[in-house]
């Protein structure tokens, strides 16, 4: 047999059976493709089916000097939402497909659907002079029969020009973007966009030249930088984040308004609609206008800072010529009295003149034997200051009666301050002098309200400075540590909506979007430390009148105790770093960092004033600051949970009453009542017998007409509270704390020039200076640039532009002229009360 037949016979045999019987496949029908030469410019009106696939063919032809967008744009004119058409654009380096009906969700995965769609497409770069590039429109369907009307066009003013206006309109389905280039010797641009129209929400976003541009709804925030937008939206965009010099500037319409605090449309439900079933929204089209601006050069950086710098320190240099100015004028009266007939060396001391005093004590507080200064009635008192660097007081050399320092002593004292206690010290040996006889007497005067034992309260209010100094420490360092956490989340994200900034006025500088806002806090601190020098001075004056046992300062003036200063000063300079904090990334989540150190202020500067007059009953630093901290937790609870609820308002209300009322009858009786089980009978008693069984007035006139002032102030603020229930909370509270301030600070002055005392010269011009301060200060401050109250589109419907130096906007202003209120504000507490520097405590009335 031969070989080929043998091996035929083998394969036969090897083949299985049902491989020989199974029918071969037919081959399937080919799709029909059909392509077409297209043209820009032209409509074209045609069907698709299942069974074929149009394709269009375009020539474009690209110079390098100059871009040209290229849009899509098509309309389905049939209705079949189930069987969608597929456009598919072909280019050289990208590929755009997108189907109609256009499906984008929204809040709770709401279906909307677009029957009208345009697309720009995507540039890429030519390195050739003249390039021609082709691409394709691939036009598909499952549907049996599908119409559509297909155009291609040329974007005019595809490329923005600088400082060149231009309008256009989009739509949710129908996005646009332009091109931008960094002109030479511009680092940096800034990118305004406005329209006459709030609704519908839109997008800006700034992306690099890369293709595919993100430009719907659902992806327009995957790349770049964007914010949402109802009239206003603003973008600085700097030239070293793009290597390519060059960016797109996309404007998406969303499908859906509550991003930007509109209301979410109707969406129909009914019993032959399925929830799934997209809803057409018809035409949400947004008329906007886009113009791209250059922003600030370095040379502007340097120079605003200079001049923040240069108007702070002016201060220093302006205390410093105060302080020359006092030292030569008090050298010159030495000099006066040394030519006079020399007196005995006690006349010497008394009239000032300085004994000698080794070095080595210089600036340090004797602990020696003395206490503020016994007088033979009883009295005891000291002086709020012997001399300063601002408007100390003039000296009376005409002051008589003075006694040996060693009748100066009143009891024993401990050699050590670390083992005196307070309590050891508040009770007197006498019965006459029990604190419940003193000061419920008719008139007071402060000696009998400056009976303590100096070490002892210098010890009480030193704890106001080391508190604030710990609280400061351990409230800050987390505060820092959450902003940069925030601005890192915003420079990698790119979202602009964390943070409520004043995009028309927000000057970058390296990671921080808003240098500026950051800048111009630091008047709070350089002014703080200031004041902190100034107290600091004064101290060292006052402890050298000690050593040299001037008597005025032993017996005369108000009692002066430096530890509130000191803590008013911490207070001002953390304020300066907390706001800096704050407007690293302003938003709803850190409100109290900026508020926090104001209250603090408020209740210091008012603890202060109550304290020159009652040094002995002035609230301890732990109750202090344990009350601040109850008026900081309810300001985050009322801007938490405030906002339209009734029951919180009316807790707050009633605990605001009670407050006062508990507040006032505290300083109506100093301190001599008590808060029992009892206290319910004592009032009725007390009402009963001055009201009913015989009408009498009350016993201390001066201070009932303060707190019938101060509750009738206090009470309307409940009852506006409680029915307008005001927005921004934390500024509300921040108001009833300053209006109690100023309210107990012109009932003082009032009092003091009542009593026959006078306001000296310093004083006055800074009380005069500061109330005009305060008042440009609060016009500024009530600008509103900016509100987290409200979502971030709405709020940069109030942004503005800068108004100094083009680089500080209004708030920053703000910032200027409060510190330097605040500032005077200080310098107001501490010189008010020089002139009584010569008069004996048992003279100054307690008001």
């Amino acid at each position: 047999m031969p070989p080929a037949v043998l091996a035929w016979a083998l394969l036969w045999a090897l083949a299985p059976l049902p491989t020989l019987l199974q029918p071969q496949p037919q081959p399937q029908q080919r799709r029909r493709v059909q392509e077409k030469e297209a043209t820009f410019d032209r409509t074209y009106s045609d069907w698709v089916d299942g069974d074929l696939l149009n394709i269009y063919a375009f020539n474009h032809t690209v110079l390098r000097n100059r871009t040209e967008g290229v849009r899509v744009s098509v309309n389905v004119l049939s209705d079949h939402k189930d069987l969608p058409v597929l456009f598919v654009v072909r280019q050289k380096e990208a590929v755009v497909s997108f189907q109609v009906p256009l499906i984008l969700r929204g809040l709770y995965q709401r279906k909307y659907a677009y029957q009208e769609v345009s697309r720009t497409l995507c540039q890429p770069q030519s390195k050739a002079e003249v390039e021609t590039q082709h691409f394709y429109v691939d036009v598909s369907t499952l549907s049996l029969n599908a119409s559509y009307q297909l155009r291609v066009t040329r974007v005019e003013n595809f490329v923005l020009r600088t400082n060149e206006a231009f309008s256009f309109n989009a739509t949710a389905s129908q996005p646009q973007y332009f091109k931008y280039e960094f002109p030479e010797g511009v680092d940096s641009v800034i990118v305004k966009v406005t329209s006459a129209m709030a609704f519908p929400c839109s997008v800006i976003s700034i992306q690099d030249i890369l293709c595919p541009v993100y430009d719907l709804d659902n992806n327009v925030a995957f790349i770049g930088m964007y914010q949402t937008m109802t009239k206003k939206a603003a973008i600085t965009v700097q030239k070293k984040d793009f290597p390519s010099n060059s960016f797109y500037v996309v404007v998406v319409v969303k499908t859906e308004d509550e991003a930007c605090g509109g209301a979410l449309p109707y969406y129909p439900l009914s019993k032959h609609t399925s929830p799934d079933e997209p809803v057409d929204q018809h035409n949400r089209q947004k008329m906007l206008e886009v113009m791209v601006s250059p922003a600030i050069t370095s040379e502007a950086y340097v120079s605003s800072m200079l001049f923040c710098l240069g108007i702070f320190l002016s201060f220093y240099v302006l205390t410093l010529l105060i302080a020359c100015w006092e030292s030569c004028r008090q050298q010159k009266r030495k000099g006066l009295l040394a030519a006079m007939d020399s007196p005995s060396l006690d006349t010497a001391s008394l009239l000032g003149h300085p004994r000698s005093i080794p070095d080595s004590f210089l600036g340090h507080v004797p602990y020696d034997t003395y206490g503020y200064g016994s007088f033979e009635n009883g009295s005891s008192g000291s002086t709020e200051a012997a001399s300063g660097s601002l408007g100390s007081a003039e000296v009376s050399y005409g002051y008589v009666g003075e006694r040996s320092l060693e009748n100066v002593a009143g009891r024993p004292r401990l050699d050590s301050l670390s083992s005196v206690e307070e309590d050891d010290y508040d009770t007197l040996a006498d019965i006459d002098y029990d604190k419940n006889v003193i000061r419920t007497k008719q008139y007071l005067c402060v000696a009998d309200l400056a009976r303590k034992d100096k070490r002892v309260l210098r010890k009480k209010y030193q704890i106001y400075f080391w508190n604030i100094a710990t609280i400061a420490v351990f409230y800050a360092l987390p505060v820092i540590q959450l902003v940069i956490t925030y601005q890192t989340v915003v420079n990698v994200t790119g979202n602009q909506d964390i943070c409520y900034y004043n995009f028309l006025c927000a000057h970058p500088l390296g990671n921080l979007s808003a240098f500026n806002n950051i800048l111009s806090n630091l008047g709070y601190v350089l002014l703080g430390l200031l004041f902190l020098l100034i107290i600091l001075q004064r101290e060292i004056n006052y402890n050298r009148a000690l050593m040299r046992n001037d008597t005025h300062a032993l017996e005369c003036g108000i009692p002066k105790h430096f530890g509130l200063f000191y803590a008013m000063g911490t207070a001002l300079m953390m304020e300066g770093l907390l706001s800096a904090c704050y407007h690293v990334c302003p938003n709803y989540t850190n409100f109290q960092f900026d508020t926090s150190f104001m209250y603090m202020i408020a209740g210091l500067c008012m603890l202060k004033l109550y304290q020159k007059r009652h040094p002995d009953i002035n609230a301890s630093a732990y109750s202090a600051y344990a009350c601040l901290a109850v008026v900081i937790f309810f300001s985050v609870v009322g801007v938490v949970f405030g906002k339209g609820n009734m029951a919180f308002w009316i807790v707050f209300s009633v605990i605001h009453i009670v407050a006062t009322l508990l507040l006032s009858t505290q300083l109506y009786y100093m301190g001599r009542w008590k808060l029992d089980s009892g206290i319910l009978r004592r009032i009725l008693h007390v009402l009963y017998t001055d009201c009913v069984r015989q009408c009498s007035g009350p016993m201390y006139v001066d201070r009932m007409v303060l707190l019938v002032m101060g509750n009738i102030i206090n009470w309307s603020l409940a009852a506006y509270g409680l029915i307008v229930h005001p927005n921004d909370f934390a500024s509300y509270l921040l108001a009833i704390g300053i209006c109690n301030l100023l309210l107990y600070f012109a009932f003082y002055i009032i009092m003091k020039l009542r009593s026959g005392e006078r306001i000296k010269l310093i004083p006055l011009l800074c009380i005069i200076g500061t109330s005009v301060v305060w008042g440009f200060a609060l016009f500024f401050f009530f600008q509103g640039l900016s509100t987290w109250q409200k979502t971030p589109a709405e709020s940069r419907e109030h942004n503005r532009d800068c108004i100094l130096l083009d680089f500080f906007d209004d708030h920053d202003i703000w910032h200027f002229l409060s510190s330097i209120a605040m500032f005077g504000s200080f310098l107001v507490l501490l010189t008010l009360d020089d002139d009584l520097d010569c008069v004996q405590r048992d003279k100054i009335y307690v008001f």
